[in-house]
């Protein structure tokens, strides 16, 4: 089994893929949605994800692979510490250095998130360029893949929670309200006043960005969203035209998989690609 966790700063998503006999990706099995908390323990992790493994009648042992995207760098270590104590492996993260098959051609390239890196192996894999993702979670990331499959670059914008959020924080007389699409278009009082900006005000921001991407990249360019909001934006979004929630960790399988392979070719193994480590503490 494949271990896979996609850390973003509001929440993190376990997933369970099935390894075949040559040690690629055969499947995914389940997937989890947990609140990341800079504060949590490596034993709290152990705990929590061995349990939700429990639940689908996994053990432990049967992890022979952890791969890992995170963008909170301050709890890296914490994952490191919770992958080789609980199952005795090194994790793949993505960083510069793995191979991802994604060249990037950026001021920086090691800059970029390893969440936009795996945003964008996924979508070349399933839909080709020039393709534009749209992950809209914490932040508002679009993510530019060309026709020939390198990472251009993109932007980053506040993201719809979190505006609103500032807004509710910063403004002691306006109630906290329920991000949805709102029924009208001019308000008439002050929850449809918050309703309308917040949630066309995205849209907006949204298709305005896109369709200037658009106009550079062309006309045949597909735009993909992803991410906690993304079914509630792109449904009004003039130029998505389709959401794959499960993106970033399609990705991330591709990666492993890649790793993997590579690490064969040359007759060695890769820590991240499933070597057991030498127990640090006793397998609680």
């Amino acid at each position: 089994m494949l271990l896979v966790l996609n850390v973003n700063n509001t929440n993190t998503v376990i997933a369970l893929y099935a390894l075949s006999a040559n040690g690629l990706t055969d499947g995914l099995r389940a997937t989890w949605r947990i609140s990341t908390r800079q504060s949590q323990t490596a034993d709290e992790y152990g705990i929590l994800v061995r349990s939700l493994l429990a639940s689908e009648g996994v053990e432990s042992g049967a992890i022979r692979g952890i791969a890992i995207a995170s963008v909170v760098p301050q709890i890296d270590w914490i994952l490191r510490q919770f992958c080789e104590r609980y199952f005795r492996l090194k994790p793949l993260f993505i960083e510069p250095g793995v191979r991802t098959g994604l060249p990037i051609v950026t001021d920086n390239p090691g800059e970029v998130g390893a969440d936009r890196v795996a945003n964008c192996v996924g979508a070349f894999h399933l839909y080709g360029g020039p393709t534009i993702v749209v992950d809209l979670g914490t932040a508002t990331n679009f993510d530019v893949v060309s026709k020939k499959g390198e990472f251009l670059g993109g932007a980053i914008a506040p993201g719809l929670t979190i505006s609103a959020e500032s807004l509710f924080a910063r403004a002691a007389r306006l109630p906290r309200v329920e991000i949805r699409r709102p029924a009208k278009i001019i308000g008439t009082n002050t929850v449809d006043n918050l309703q309308i900006g917040l949630f066309w005000g995205h849209v907006g921001l949204v298709d305005s960005i896109l369709e200037r991407m658009i106009a550079e990249l062309g006309a045949e360019t597909k735009c993909v969203a992803t991410g906690g909001v993304a079914q509630l934006i792109a449904r009004e979004s003039k130029y998505i035209s389709e959401v794959n929630e499960g993106l970033t960790l399609e990705g991330l399988r591709l990666i492993y998989d890649r790793n993997h392979t590579a690490d064969r070719a040359r007759g060695g193994r890769s820590t991240g690609a499933g070597e057991k480590q030498a127990a640090r503490t006793p397998d609680a």
